[in-house]
């Protein structure tokens, strides 16, 4: 039986984003992994105040805590319409702040046209990726869920990639298939973020280009663009991760990777993160799936951080 490395996994996702487990069946696989805390982090939108549970609404914290688990209500913001994978994730809010709605909503408007823009581009460039039978899966899916990693997956299905993260590098490097779909500026949501009571986490920092491009075009490095995060306000990043099975197309090792966000991070931010970003892709056929824990943050760390071990009493106040 799989058992998680670390038993506190602060980034994953359910069928509310681009996972494959809905919000039930995420916390009940927690729980046979052996996660003690399970942080979910959907893409743009919080995790559902109940589940269904024998026909019934039941509340989702009520659920995992007789599963005997802590789940703790997240978002990771896609940000910054210049650069790719600036995500922010966002723990410990009041998520009845109007402030997560209206940024879900402008998300959705801006995926379905920059969306539909790249599927017409993938088209041009003779990979046939419909709208309605591949992204929308002939209705089985509302524009509202719609992910980017969706026309990934079905670029792979259709032979034109190896995996979705082949996908995704196909289209990132491939200049004819740029689409900049609108996204907040990172300040803009981190600011969101603590006036509703809450503090900001970059996801997977070495998915960011060595060499970002700022506002006016500017280029500067990885470093420096991180370092405009902490300026406005960025309280912490996420230092272990599995970035060996991702997009990531560095030279760096994961563990290469944690040391040096570790070390140039760890005396500078007050939380030093961890998660899988895990999304059940092994339901999708994926072989090197992302699993629950397999990275993640130790119970120790979790319970002496200030910010962390707030979160727990902060959930049930909030979910």
């Amino acid at each position: 039986m799989y058992r998680a490395a670390y038993p506190c996994d602060l980034h994953t996702h359910t069928t509310r984003s681009d996972g494959k487990d809905s919000p039930r069946a995420l916390i009940d696989n927690a729980v046979s992994a052996g996660i003690k805390i399970l942080a979910i982090t959907d893409h743009d939108i919080i995790a559902p105040n109940t589940i269904l549970v024998d026909g019934a609404e039941m509340p989702l914290a009520e659920y995992a805590e007789l599963k005997g688990i802590v789940v703790l209500p997240g978002i990771e913001f896609s940000c910054d319409t210049d650069v790719e994978d600036v995500h922010i994730i966002a723990l410990g809010c009041d998520w009845r702040d109007p402030f997560f709605q209206r940024e879900y909503e402008n998300s959705i408007q801006s995926k379905v046209e920059g969306y539909h823009k790249l599927c017409d581009l993938l088209k041009e460039q003779e990979m046939h990726v419909s709208w309605e039978e591949d992204i929308l899966l002939d209705g089985q899916r509302s524009e509202k869920q719609v992910q980017r990693k969706y026309i990934f997956e079905a670029m792979a299905r259709k032979g034109y990639a190896e995996d979705w993260s082949k996908a995704k590098l196909l289209v990132k490097n491939t200049p004819a298939l740029s689409v900049k779909r609108h996204k907040p500026h990172p300040a803009d949501i981190i600011e969101g973020i603590h006036k509703a009571g809450g503090f900001a986490i970059l996801a997977h920092p070495y998915l960011i280009t060595e060499s970002p491009v700022q506002e006016c075009g500017t280029f500067v490095t990885r470093t420096a663009y991180i370092d405009s995060l902490i300026d406005a306000g960025l309280d912490g990043i996420e230092a272990c991760y599995p970035y060996n099975k991702t997009s990531y197309n560095g030279t760096l090792t994961p563990q290469q990777i944690e040391d040096e966000v570790r070390n140039r991070y760890g005396q500078r931010l007050d939380v030093l993160s961890g998660g899988s970003d895990y999304h059940a892709e092994e339901k999708a056929g994926i072989s090197a799936a992302r699993r629950l824990g397999e990275k993640g943050v130790y119970l120790e760390y979790f319970e002496s951080n200030p910010l962390l071990s707030d979160l727990v009493e902060r959930q049930k106040i909030y979910l």
